[in-house]
Formats: structure tokens, C-alpha cells, sequence
């Protein structure tokens, strides 16, 4: 922590020193939660400054979560926006918790080791892309193989518009995923899916550009579970594309999300037409 001048240049020759402006004190205790959100308030240049995340840091934050899974539950309802989802990613993620801590946990938990499978399945997902990032940090970022969508990657545009990163497209559910995104740093995986499907395939912007979008917003971003994840969406770490329909949100969101097909109108057709509509250049059905 800085202390302060005197003590921060004490290795520093004097005339660098001299030639830097003086350093305030960090400050790093807080009375509560609300006393440290409005201290990093006071240093946002932005008006209003942001509301923090009601995502709560630390140790015994996790344990309590980790506490109350119920992996037989998460394998029936976890595509389900309102589903036994764990909301253990941002502490995995910042190593608060591990993996095998985890696992172990989700073990004991039920009566059969099958009961937890799914559930395990996705951590050892996890585990996969992680290796993929250490044995090649750079490579995340670029197309494993080619898209195969009927479109080369210089068909997609570089950077992502500025209504996608607001969430103000005008399509109502995307939109208010994006809201979710922003406000609170964190996103359900299948919300996750649909805005990168409409992303990359709606918009035809490349994945990178949205990829490095969410790790800007999420919490519990992860370099390597994030872009290889959009690559999955996208098709260039998968043997076809994933896209959605409307009828497919309806399926999942539950009733506070706006699913009507007129304010949803680019989603709101059978999955065979979309093919038509998305991937022109593809022989009929291969998309579907």
C-alpha cells in the first residue's frame, strides 16, 4: 500500500522524485460495504457513479454458496434462468475457491456420485479450457479453426456498436440481458448464449469483439471458459453454429422477461427459417 510520499521514493533519486505529484493514501479500511461502495464512488469520474454488484467478495460469501448447492437440482433446471444455478463462477474464478474443492463438495452432497455428473461434467469443462489457456495463452484469441456458417472471418465486422454494448438494440430480451450484464457484472450462462449467438450471427460481428466485451463487464470473467465459450457460439470451436429462437427464451426466462414476438421481431421465426435468414450460403437444414 502507497503511505505515502516519503516513503514511497525512499529508493527513487531525488530529482525523479521531485518531478512526480504527491500520492494521497489508499484507503483500506471500511466501516461496511456501503462505506467502501461510496468511497469508490467518490473516485468514479462518472455521473451518477455506478451502483456496485450485489455480488458480496470473500471467503465466507463462497462457503455459504457452496453450502447451499444442490447438484441433482442443477442438473434438471440449470438451463432455466431461474434454475439451481450456483453462482460459484466469480469465486472459482478469482481462487477463493477451487475446482476440486468444489467437486468434493458436490460429492458429499448426494447419495450417488451419478446424481452429481452434469454437474461435475461442467466443472471439468472448466478445467479443460484452462489447460487449453496454459499450454497456449495466445491462441484463445484466435479462430481454432474456420467459421462454418457459410461466411469467412473477414466477412464479420472488427468492433462491437454501441447499442449492443448500452443494450439498446430494440430487441426487448437481448436488451434486457445486456441490462443484467451491466448493472450487475454477472449473466446466467444460457443469457450468456443468447447474446453472443446474437452477436456474432444477428450482427455478424466477430466473436473477439464480444468476447472482450464481457470480460470487461463480468465479475466472474474468465479468459479462457469466456472466449472459448464465444468460439463454441460462434462455430470456430464447434462443427456448427448455436443460435436461438424466441420461442426457444420463452422456453427458459420465466415471465419478467419480454418475449413478445413484436418486440423481439428478428427472433421470432422457426428455427428452419432463421437458417435461411442467418446462414444463406449454407445448404438447407446443415445450421439446424
Amino acid at each position: 500500500m502507497v503511505c505515502g510520499r516519503s516513503t514511497y521514493f525512499t529508493s527513487m533519486r531525488d530529482d525523479v522524485a521531485d518531478e512526480m505529484p504527491d500520492l494521497i493514501p489508499l484507503a483500506t479500511r471500511f466501516d461496511d460495504r456501503a462505506a467502501l461502495a461510496a468511497h469508490v464512488a467518490s473516485l468514479s469520474d462518472l455521473t451518477p457513479p455506478p451502483e456496485p454488484s450485489p455480488i458480496i467478495g470473500g471467503r465466507a460469501a463462497a462457503l455459504s454458496l457452496l453450502a447451499a448447492i444442490n447438484p441433482t437440482r442443477y442438473s434438471a433446471t440449470r438451463n432455466h434462468l431461474d434454475g439451481a444455478v450456483t453462482r460459484l463462477s466469480a469465486y472459482i474464478r478469482h481462487g477463493v475457491l477451487t475446482l476440486d474443492e468444489v467437486r468434493n463438495h458436490a460429492l458429499d452432497t448426494v447419495a450417488t456420485p451419478k446424481q452429481a455428473e452434469k454437474f461435475i461434467q461442467e466443472l471439468g469443462w472448466r478445467d479443460y479450457w484452462q489447460r487449453l489457456y496454459a499450454a497456449s495463452p495466445d491462441a484463445i484469441w484466435v479462430d481454432v479453426e474456420p467459421y462454418k456458417t457459410g461466411f469467412f472471418a473477414s466477412d464479420y465486422a472488427d468492433d462491437l456498436p454501441a447499442d449492443i454494448a448500452q443494450g439498446t438494440t430494440g430487441v426487448a430480451c437481448i436488451d434486457a440481458f445486456i441490462t443484467t450484464l451491466l448493472e450487475t457484472g454477472y449473466l446466467h450462462n444460457h443469457a450468456r448464449m443468447y447474446i453472443a449467438a446474437y452477436v456474432v450471427h444477428w450482427r455478424q460481428i466477430k466473436w473477439q469483439a464480444g468476447a472482450r466485451w464481457f470480460l470487461q463487464n463480468l465479475i466472474d470473467g474468465d479468459p479462457a471458459s469466456n472466449n472459448l465459450s464465444w468460439q463454441w457460439i460462434a462455430s470456430t470451436f464447434a462443427n456448427k453454429p448455436y443460435f436461438f429462437n424466441l420461442e426457444n427464451v420463452a422456453s427458459y426466462v420465466g415471465p419478467n422477461i419480454n418475449v413478445s414476438a413484436a418486440d423481439n421481431f428478428p427472433l421470432a421465426h422457426s428455427y428452419e427459417r432463421l437458417a435461411e435468414l442467418l446462414f444463406p450460403n449454407l445448404p438447407s437444414k446443415t445450421a439446424v
